[in-house]
């Protein structure tokens, strides 16, 4: 999804509850994938209706179900009927402009987050809005388009290694956050090589397209902020809740996604220090410029002065004027003024003024 978009709007005046899409528009269909496991069995990923997924009983098993859009509000009132979710998840299912938050019921926890990516070309943060909604033995996980970052989880189910299978739903929720929170690592790497270069051009030579490339990824790095701090508030939260939807052992993995987060969030400040003296820097630079400039205009102004002032005497339209009938005159005023220039320019060099 890219970053800057003009999003339908929910109605004004609708009731707290109304599922209403909030996005750019879309007309694809959505596709609801389901993946079963357990510690002794894999089914293969299966595309299924809505009406397909429901909570199963399965107390040593898992049923992952990917939702690949949102923008079907008839969909998400059938998963949200199917699975008891209250209104309100739904409704913010489907606002894709939700801030990452986590919400946590009797049966069932929610947590809306971004999926960020990073335009190399264009310099800009794009994020995705997704859900992960997980009770006792099912996991669902919505998104705005097909593709995500779930690969790499969906490869450890399958292959049977690890602990993915051995874990419940918790675990499997876990996964899918931390994913998505390694990806903040990669787009951070990302942008911390474009404020390098933008960094070399300031010091060596700063251009007003250097200024509009400073400005960028200030925005940038505001956006990501705002995409990505509302995570330690859900990390923390997950940690401290005594559901008994959360096992112990996942719990010490998410302190683990806590300190990621940290580490996050601790990168995205130090590069807003960072291009907030860049800034400081290229008007240094500009200003530095700008007096070189002026430097050396004066030094030209200082070595003309006595030049004009020797013209303007010999310009002077008085007849009674000896030197003007010298037969050498006029070269020895030429000499005159080339030795006084000459002068100068050794006196200023010897002042270090240029």
């Amino acid at each position: 999804m890219a970053r800057i978009a003009k999003p339908s709007r929910k109605p004004v005046g609708a009731s707290p509850g109304t599922v209403s899409y909030v996005g750019r528009e879309r007309t694809g269909p959505v596709t609801i994938t389901r993946i079963r496991y357990s510690p002794t069995g894999y089914e293969e990923p299966k595309v299924v209706s809505a009406a397909e997924c429901v909570p199963e009983a399965n107390p040593s098993g898992v049923t992952w179900y990917t939702i690949d859009g949102v923008h079907d509000v008839e969909i998400l009132r059938t998963l949200g009927e199917n699975f008891r979710l209250h209104p309100l998840v739904v409704e913010d299912i489907a606002n894709t402009s939700q801030r990452p938050k986590l919400e946590l019921f009797d049966d069932y926890f929610f947590v809306a987050l971004k999926m960020i990516t990073y335009n190399q070309q264009r310099r800009v943060v794009d994020a995705e809005h997704s859900s992960v909604i997980f009770g006792k033995g099912w996991v669902l996980s919505f998104l705005e388009d097909a593709g995500d970052v779930f690969e790499p989880v969906r490869a450890r189910i399958q292959s049977g290694k690890g602990r993915i299978r051995r874990l419940g739903s918790d675990y499997l929720a876990y996964a899918l956050i931390d994913a998505v929170v390694d990806c903040y690592f990669q787009v951070l790497e990302q942008v911390g090589e474009d404020i390098e270069q933008v960094e070399e051009e300031v010091v060596s030579d700063a251009k007003p397209s250097t200024l509009r490339s400073v400005h960028g990824l200030k925005r940038e790095l505001i956006f990501l902020r705002r995409s990505v701090w509302p995570m330690r508030e859900i990390a923390n939260s997950l940690i401290r809740d005594e559901s008994p939807l959360i096992a112990h052992e996942t719990r010490i993995f998410l302190r683990d996604l806590y300190d990621h987060t940290i580490h996050t969030i601790d990168t995205i400040e130090t590069m807003r220090d960072i291009v907030s003296g860049m800034l400081d820097v290229y008007l240094s630079s500009v200003s530095n410029r700008m007096n070189q400039v002026m430097k050396l205009l004066t030094v030209m102004s200082s070595i003309f002065i006595p030049l004009t002032f020797v013209a303007g005497i010999y310009g002077m339209n008085f007849e009674y004027m000896p030197e003007l009938h010298w037969l050498w005159g006029y070269p020895i005023v030429l000499l005159l003024m080339l030795a006084t220039a000459l002068s100068l320019v050794v006196f200023f060099r010897r002042k270090h003024w240029i």
